[in-house]
């Protein structure tokens, strides 16, 4: 595989859309790591990784914060300290730690510390939780690129990794589901996918990363 510093970011774009594939089954290989990030909304994260060759399951949670076990409406509330947050199990002989801190960097708002697009507060912001030293020393290179690439300082933060817990399985593949979530106001039922990306469109997350990042936004309309 060619290593990531040798690539331009227009080509690392290249080699991100040629790795899309579907995946036939959520079954993690022998040899799987992680690396669990905040990137605003957990289902986008979900639906961003999960297009990526190598990456065999993303699994939405909350980290960072100090209540043990919390549930999504406690997260959201505020208080906790937790991040929505995405834990990505990928094949390391497929796809290297590296290529998806850079691809996660080229798919958020790294200048916002507020939220992420239309959702605001503490439990939206993006953060990258490194497990090691190695990968404390990965996360910073790639914020480090990032910067260098877009020429501004980059306010996504690097924060050891504690306690992960899995979010209720309403949320997990929540993009793709066809589940039809309760009949609307308007009286009809729609499934999770449609609503999903209805959301997505309406809260601009493709076009801020289009508007950052340009042709090296790599999921952006995907």
């Amino acid at each position: 595989m060619i290593p990531l510093k040798t690539l331009k970011p227009a080509l690392l774009v290249v080699l991100i859309a040629v790795g899309f594939t579907v995946k036939a089954t959520g079954a993690r290989a022998a040899e799987t790591e992680t690396i669990t990030v905040a990137g605003g909304c957990f289902w986008c994260v979900e639906a961003d990784f999960e297009k990526v060759r190598g990456v065999q399951e993303v699994v939405s949670g909350y980290t960072g914060g100090t209540v043990a076990d919390p549930t999504y409406e406690e997260v959201v509330r505020g208080g906790t300290g937790h991040y929505e947050a995405a834990r990505i199990y990928y094949d390391p002989a497929q796809i290297t730690r590296p290529q998806l801190y850079d691809m996660f960097f080229r798919s958020i708002d790294p200048f916002d510390a507020g939220g992420q697009f239309c959702d605001r507060g503490d439990s939206y912001r993006s953060a990258i939780f490194a497990e090691s030293e190695g990968a404390q020393a990965d996360a910073h290179a790639a914020r480090h690129r990032a910067e260098e690439e877009l020429g501004r300082e980059v306010v996504t933060p690097i924060l050891d990794l504690g306690p992960f817990y899995e979010a209720e399985d309403y949320h997990q593949d929540y993009y793709k589901s066809d589940e039809r979530l309760p009949v609307s106001s308007v009286g009809i039922a729609v499934p999770k996918k449609v609503a999903y990306e209805r959301y997505r469109d309406r809260c601009g997350r493709d076009e801020r990363v289009r508007e950052i990042w340009g042709d090296d936004a790599p999921f952006a309309g995907s």
